[in-house]
Order: structure tokens, then C-alpha cells, then sequence
């Protein structure tokens, strides 16, 4: 998943990277409210973390015109705001959850994982598909109770496609999904990714579609 933490705060910007890069995230940092709202606008982010307190250009209006050009990638709002009508204002202009300054990383990490599972209509937390289990919470992966070591992409990948079950997902959407923006995006090595998922995996976890690409479509 690819994660856009909007953020001006280079110290906590940099705490939050750290924790989402452990989590096997992709992440974007933007310092200042024009430059989230570009990338916001016109990369594919899977949740974007927006401060409200920006330079240049504050949060809420930046949520609200990602909203009025119905970008529906899913916000959290970060503030030192604390009034419950600040909370109120925030999700009415569209985010999707709020998270009030100081906060505890692993906090933050949790309401990431809510927001991207309801995003994807699961419930729990640990994900199963046929015979493999993956716990969104810690990134590992079972197979009939055996626990299986993935690589950060090969987890990536996996997490994406649970996250999109029933749909088929192209090497170039799998590549704008696991890759940070500063990274070389090479679609072609996605095919060894899944080549070598479907060695640890399974050979029939994943559903290839010529022109289509990948699915997991049993899921729960």
C-alpha cells in the first residue's frame, strides 16, 4: 500500500515514514499544502495523512477540493485541534477518521489498517484466503499454520491484492501501488514477484487474466 503523509513537521514527518516503511508501506512525504495537494491529485495513494496546520495551503481546504473533484482516496486528519467542532468539520469536509496531536505511532498505524480495511469491506484484521492466513498488523504470512518469510515487495503485493480481492489488478497499478514516487518503477519485475508468491503461496492463490492481470478472489 502507498501511503502520502502530508506533514511539515520534519521531525514527525520523519517518525511516520520510519513506522509505515516497517509496516512494508510505500511512502510519500509532501512539506507544504501545495505540494500535497498536487500529489495528492495526481498520484495513485492508497490513504493519505493530512496535517491540517500546512504552510501555504491548510488542510481542510485541501481535503475539500480533492473532495469536489471526487478524488475519494482516504484521508486522516492530524491536528493539534482538539474542540469537537474542529473533529466535526474535518470529517464533514470528507476525511475519514481524525487523530488529534501528540498521538502514539502504533495509534496511528491501527487507524491506518481500519481505514484501508473498511476501504476494502473486511472486518478483521488477520485476512484468509484459502489456506493462507495474513495478519494486516504485523505483515505475516501462514500457510496451514506454517509461517511463511516474504520479502518487503513479494508482502506488499499480497497485502495490495487481499486489499482488492475479487478484482484483477495490472502489473503497472501493482507497480504505482508498492513503489515510492522517487522509485524506478519497473512493472516487469512484478511477474517475478507473483512468480515467486505462487512458490511460497500456492500455485492457484493467484488468478492470472492475460491483458487482465492478478486476483485473489478467495477471500475472508
Amino acid at each position: 500500500m502507498r501511503i502520502l503523509v502530508a506533514e511539515d513537521d520534519l521531525h514527525l514527518s520523519s517518525q511516520i515514514k520510519a513506522a509505515l516503511l516497517a509496516e512494508g508501506r510505500a511512502v510519500d512525504i509532501a512539506h507544504t499544502g501545495e505540494d500535497a495537494l498536487h500529489l495528492g491529485a495526481t498520484e495513485p495513494y492508497d490513504l493519505i495523512v493530512l496535517d491540517i496546520g500546512l504552510p501555504g495551503r491548510d488542510g481542510m481546504s485541501i481535503l475539500r477540493d480533492w473532495r469536489e473533484s471526487k478524488i475519494d482516496t482516504p484521508v486522516l486528519i492530524l491536528t493539534a485541534r482538539v474542540t469537537w467542532s474542529d473533529r466535526v468539520d474535518g470529517l464533514d469536509a470528507g476525511a475519514d477518521d481524525y487523530l488529534a496531536k501528540p498521538f502514539h505511532m502504533k495509534e496511528l498505524s491501527a487507524r491506518i489498517r481500519a481505514i484501508l480495511r473498511r476501504k476494502a469491506g473486511l472486518q478483521a484484521p488477520v485476512i484468509v484466503a484459502a489456506d493462507i492466513e495474513y495478519d494486516s498488523r504485523t505483515g505475516s504470512v501462514q500457510r496451514s499454520g506454517k509461517t511463511i518469510e516474504l520479502t518487503s515487495y513479494e508482502a506488499s503485493i499480497l497485502d495490495y491484492l487481499l486489499h482488492n480481492k475479487g478484482r484483477f489488478i495490472s502489473r503497472t497499478e501493482l507497480s504505482e501501488h508498492i513503489y515510492e514516487f522517487d522509485e524506478d518503477r519497473d512493472s516487469n519485475t512484478i511477474a517475478v514477484f507473483i512468480a515467486r508468491l505462487r512458490q511460497k503461496l500456492g500455485a492457484d492463490l493467484i488468478e492470472t487474466l492475460r491483458g487482465k492481470g492478478y486476483r485473489i478472489s478467495d477471500v475472508s
